[in-house]
């Protein structure tokens, strides 16, 4: 039995879509501290630009609502870069509305890069580490909406709940490949995107009565569990939605 605890990602290579911002580029960074090269992700832009010179990390733009252009891009991206060794779907979108208002156009948006993008980009690194005969990570930003629901987010709420079935199955067909399928479903985190609902001091205050442990949670307390999901120390962990929510969802 190896007694040996590792948690270092040195020597691999790690792609990171929605890379260039918020839990993206949270990890990216936990991820390059721990040994890893990284690949960003996102759509370009000279915030892209910017991060990833700041992290010293090739980037691969992409706009993901495009899910007919992935495997094209992605080969791309293996030439020039090399072969990841860890993936991170990272990227995602909502669009709020009640259901019986919310736009078909809304609806396939979401879907097409919270759910379809995810299992585009998971397949084609999936066969290129089969091909290879390599073993691999990847780890999906799931959400409380896996778990539940609030009300104007019928297409977050769908695309997440999806994430969650959809890390189990690819878990369940890669096992025997040797590729560890594994999602994080973060509570309310302190980002870019929930700047709005956390100025607003009655959702501030909702946030931290809800939680148990009473604050918003931070980038690192999602690139933390990260790092461990893909290095040696979680090898025997597969198939797993983890909730990093402070213990939002162990009460009510």
């Amino acid at each position: 039995m190896n007694t040996q605890l590792n948690f270092r990602l040195d020597g691999r290579l790690a792609l990171i879509t929605g890379g260039s911002k918020g839990l993206g580029l949270g990890i990216a960074q936990a991820m390059a501290q721990a040994g890893a090269k990284v690949i960003l992700s996102a759509r370009a832009s000279d915030e892209l630009t910017r991060v990833a010179a700041d992290l010293g990390a090739a980037t691969a733009p992409i706009d993901l609502l495009d899910t007919p252009a992935i495997p094209a891009w992605f080969e791309a991206l293996v030439a020039k870069h090399g072969r990841p060794d860890i993936l991170v779907n990272s990227a995602g979108i909502t669009r709020r509305a009640p259901a019986h208002e919310l736009s078909l156009q809304d609806w396939n948006d979401v879907i097409a890069l919270n759910q379809t993008a995810v299992f585009a980009v998971s397949q084609m690194f999936a066969r290129h580490l089969i091909a290879a005969k390599a073993p691999g990570h990847i780890i999906n930003i799931a959400s409380l909406m896996t778990f539940a629901a609030r009300r104007t987010t019928a297409a977050y709420t769908a695309s997440k709940g999806a994430i969650g079935q959809l890390t189990k199955a690819m878990a369940v067909d890669w096992a025997d490949k040797g590729i560890l399928v594994n999602a994080i479903a973060p509570g309310f985190i302190d980002t870019e995107m929930n700047v709005a609902l956390k100025n607003n001091p009655e959702f501030d205050a909702w946030v931290k009565t809800r939680t148990p442990l009473a604050r918003w949670g931070d980038a690192i307390d999602i690139a933390a569990p990260a790092v461990f999901l893909a290095s040696p120390a979680a090898s025997f962990i597969t198939g797993q939605v983890i909730y990093v929510d402070g213990g939002f969802t162990s009460t009510f």
